[in-house]
């Protein structure tokens, strides 16, 4: 079980003579295979991206809420705010700006289309560039994540494996909407909170060593409160990531609180096992600090300066409204806030009928996938050469093997947590929680299965878990050791199966109908 459990408690060193260090107590060892573990997710990005650049700009035009956000990302990088749809004034936008940032350096070096409707350079591969790194890039985090969390190489790649052919990711990575840049921040912080609690025991264990070496002795370095861990930059990192997330959606925002959550009972956990007398309290006392400057001022200022361009201009929107009081830094500050209520107001009364919308629940079992865009095609049409005809069709479906399977495996993960109390399975269920439960509050609310994309994360590394059970460790017999190994190899190949089944209505492919009416596998499909 080494590949999903913590190693057993040791002894706690008690003077110079001792054997077990205190790090060997506190901190799992990660695999040696140092340079595998690098080229072997680096590879399996590689092929990701492949994927996900291959056929970009095949689809001309915009399609979906490109029609917005390509807008909103050009005059946003050209005028510092975004303008409306005549670009002559301001235009009310409900999400902030970091992800129309991103697209808009993307569009200035590879094409966009201008106010008047001219193209310039390639504007598909513009706003569809910075969407497709961001897809690839979530890959490579993932699979160095499940690398750290399990301490294992292969569990790496697998979960990097489960990414990389889902096929919303894969959707979501070719259009030029926000979603994938919010996937990524939610990642990237999971990445550097998973670090940070490598970092945050080495620490602990490092200043228990040197007590136990300078013949202090393990006892008084734990007595009270034991020692300061001082300067975390991995904690900082995560600040920073969550405030990028934040200023790409406002949902990042429960992922905040719950990564917090999790950095401190972390600390506290480190502490108790440490020894230290009163954990709680040491973790308070001593980390309560630095961890409220990186989890509440920290993202909240990564937030704000993604504003810049909105307080440096004097054109955004409600940017200078004479009704608000206040001037100078204060009045653009209340105007400011006017404007977030403004967009909290539109966010609570969104329940415009849409025919692709679908509530929560639904999107664990691919009830409703979005259809972004439909062709269909007679013979002899755009290189149609079926006699019945074609369809093209962009599908944002994830793959059945990863939602349905991960479903099934955070009941597995739940009962690891409950039982064996395992960090891996708690941060699990806690991640996806977060991600997923504050949708149900707004039952009225219009959305889609595209907003379930940071829950996939999570479902891939509670997979993993299982997987991680599945191969087992240490000790356990051949055909024990083979079964599991068949089990994972297989489930692995399933994976890719489905991508390249469902591929042609990922990609926009031109396949004939009946193709297309054998992966239409439920109504809710079509």
């Amino acid at each position: 079980m080494d590949a999903i459990l913590d190693k057993p408690p040791r002894p706690a060193p008690t003077g110079r003579g001792e054997r077990t260090s205190w790090r060997e107590r506190l901190v799992e060892e990660m695999p040696t295979d140092r340079v595998a573990g690098l080229l072997a997710p680096l590879g399996l990005t590689v092929i990701a991206g492949i994927m996900r650049f291959w056929g970009l700009t095949s689809r001309k035009g915009i399609y979906f809420d490109e029609v917005y956000y390509t807008h909103d990302a050009y005059t946003l990088f050209h005028h510092g705010y975004e303008q409306d749809t005549t670009c002559t004034g301001p235009g009310f936008v409900v999400h902030p700006p970091l992800g129309k940032w991103l697209m808009g350096l993307s569009e200035w070096l590879f094409g966009s289309t201008d106010c008047a409707n001219i193209r310039h350079g390639n504007p598909e591969l513009g706003w569809r560039f910075a969407s497709a790194v961001a897809g690839t890039i979530a890959v490579f985090v993932v699979a160095r994540t499940a690398r750290r969390m399990f301490r294992s190489t292969v569990l790496g790649c697998f979960a990097g494996l489960l990414m990389a052919f889902d096929g919303l990711e894969f959707v979501q990575s070719r259009i030029g909407i926000l979603d994938i840049f919010l996937m990524l921040g939610l990642v990237l912080a999971l990445a550097c909170l998973v670090a940070d609690r490598d970092d945050g025991r080495r620490r602990l264990a490092a200043r228990l060593d040197a007590a136990v070496a300078d013949g202090t002795g393990s006892g008084v370095a734990t007595a009270g409160y034991g020692p300061r861990l001082g300067l975390r930059p991995w904690r900082i990192l995560c600040g920073i990531c969550l405030g990028a997330s934040l200023g790409v959606k406002w949902s990042a925002l429960y992922t905040v609180v719950a990564f917090a959550a999790l950095a401190i009972a972390w600390d506290v956990g480190a502490r108790r096992r440490a020894g230290v007398q009163r954990p709680v309290r040491a973790a308070l006392r001593k980390d309560v600090l630095g961890w409220f400057a990186c989890f509440i001022p920290l993202p909240f200022a990564v937030f704000m300066s993604t504003w810049t361009g909105w307080f440096a201009s004097s054109g955004g929107y409600d940017r200078h409204t004479p009704t608000r009081p206040g001037k100078g830094v204060f009045g653009a500050l209340s105007n400011w806030w006017n404007y977030q209520d403004q967009i909290w107001t539109f966010h609570d009364h969104l329940s415009t009928p849409h025919k692709y919308e679908s509530k929560p629940f639904s999107w664990l079992v691919l009830g409703r996938p979005v259809d972004y865009d439909f062709t269909a095609l007679k013979y002899g049409q755009h290189g149609c050469r079926i006699r019945g005809g074609c369809y093209k069709e962009i599908l944002a479906l994830g793959n059945p093997a990863v939602w349905w399977i991960g479903t099934l495996a955070l009941i597995g993960v739940i009962a690891l947590w409950v039982v064996r109390r395992d960090w891996r399975a708690a941060m699990v269920v806690v991640g996806f929680t977060i991600s997923f439960a504050p949708w149900l509050a707004f039952p009225e609310r219009t959305m889609f299965f595209f907003y379930a994309l940071p829950l996939l994360p999570f479902l891939v590394l509670a997979i993993t878990a299982m997987a991680g059970l599945a191969l087992g460790g240490r000790g356990i017999s051949e055909v024990r050791a083979l079964a599991g190994a068949l089990t994972v190899g297989i489930y692995a190949i399933v994976v890719v199966l489905f991508f390249v089944y469902f591929y042609p209505i990922l990609a926009n492919q031109m396949i004939s109908i009946p193709a297309w009416r054998a992966r239409m596998w439920f109504p809710g499909w079509i």
